[in-house]
């Protein structure tokens, strides 16, 4: 553990500043990171689908 995060037993938790600068800086990545979780989930969807129907023919096809 890093010295910023050791403390007592008995100390209290440090406070820690509020960083508004951050939530500034970072407002989009929020969004982008929404929408390319959208765009993996919907393409992991229709590869499953797809990977499943194409079992399915194969193995009517072959029994």
């Amino acid at each position: 553990m890093s010295d910023l995060n050791r403390r007592e037993p008995n100390e209290p938790a440090r406070q820690t500043p509020a960083n508004d600068g951050l939530s500034e800086d970072y407002g989009d990545l929020g969004e982008r990171r929404n929408r390319r979780i959208r765009i993996v989930s919907w393409v992991v969807i229709v590869a499953l689908i797809l990977g499943g129907g194409g079992a399915t023919v194969l193995t009517l096809l072959f029994g």
